[in-house]
């Protein structure tokens, strides 16, 4: 069975200043997931399946899922506060998203094959699409706790505008995702060191992260319920806190209960964390169609 390509779609861009994943990036009007889809398709992914919240799906119907009638199925989950396991409920006044675990958890009902999860905002790059696709494929039917990760350098994903979070990963010689610790605020200083929340940090720039492209089997969803409930147990009350995917998959490779493999990747990777991104990533695009890599309309 084709793997299906989820897109977490849903987020507010606080730092960006406006909805990101809907700003015009490409030549002709494109964002920066109509370039991931675009890869997804010649790569054997059979569907999309796009997280995005209710209050914009007008929006987004219009501006991105109907170009795609014909070229691919698509599918549209919601991420509401709301939408909790069987036992919670949002509290009052809460405004920020769950994060990317619960994004990810709630579209448990359209996914039933492996699959793919990337961001909207963040572009990988043909070869690290092709690179997952090709490994999904590879995978028996049924298999669970055999999932994976496209692996980034450090030094290729931080912003020049500002501070990003990254999930640094311990990989094995097996290329076995052995932990993931999430660093917050990483940026360079003027001397080219890598800090964190304006403290020096121990990175080299080297270091293999995380750029939230995982594969995953639905075996994760039961996974995911179980860990959200857990988060949610303690820290329900916290107004900002998030439950994000690197903290469950270290959990289940601490307990035995998956194995990551690592995709290195020499793909190009880009994003839009801050609106001064935009020409940055406008001027890749451009490169690369240059170079016949993209045509300069997709649609």
């Amino acid at each position: 069975m084709a793997p299906a390509l989820l897109i977490l779609a849903a987020g507010m861009g606080s730092r960006y200043g406006g909805m990101k994943q809907l700003d015009r990036i490409g030549p002709s009007g494109e964002t920066i997931m109509d370039y991931s889809v675009y890869d997804a398709i010649r790569s054997g992914f059979g569907k999309v399946v796009f997280v995005i919240r209710k209050s914009f799906e007008k929006a987004f119907r219009e501006q991105v899922a109907d170009k795609l009638k014909g070229k691919i199925k698509v599918e549209i989950a919601f991420q509401e506060l709301s939408d909790l396991p069987n036992g919670y409920r949002c509290p009052d006044g809460r405004e920020k998203p769950w994060g990317t675990g619960h994004a990810i958890w709630v579209a448990r009902d359209l996914i039933r094959e492996n699959f793919a999860v990337i961001n909207a905002d963040d572009f990988y790059g043909r070869g690290a699409i092709s690179l997952m696709a090709d490994h999904l494929l590879s995978q028996k039917p049924g298999e669970k706790g055999k999932y994976s990760m496209v692996g980034y350098r450090l030094e290729n994903t931080l912003s020049d505008h500002g501070h990003v979070s990254r999930g640094v990963c311990q990989v094995d010689p097996r290329g076995m995702l052995l932990n993931v610790e999430e660093f917050k605020a990483l940026e360079q200083d003027s001397n080219g060191f890598i800090i964190s929340n304006g403290q020096k940090t121990q990175l080299t720039r080297d270091e293999v992260v995380s750029m939230n492209f995982w594969g995953f089997g639905p075996d994760v969803f039961p996974h995911l319920e179980e860990k959200m409930m857990d988060f949610l147990a303690t820290r329900i009350e916290t107004e900002k806190g998030e439950f994000f995917i690197p903290m469950v998959v270290d959990e289940l490779i601490r307990e035995n209960k998956a194995e990551v493999r690592v995709l290195p990747s020499q793909s190009q990777w880009f994003g839009v964390t801050y609106k001064q991104d935009k020409e940055k990533a406008a001027d890749a695009l451009r490169e690369m169609i240059s170079r016949g890599m993209y045509p300069a309309r997709l649609w």
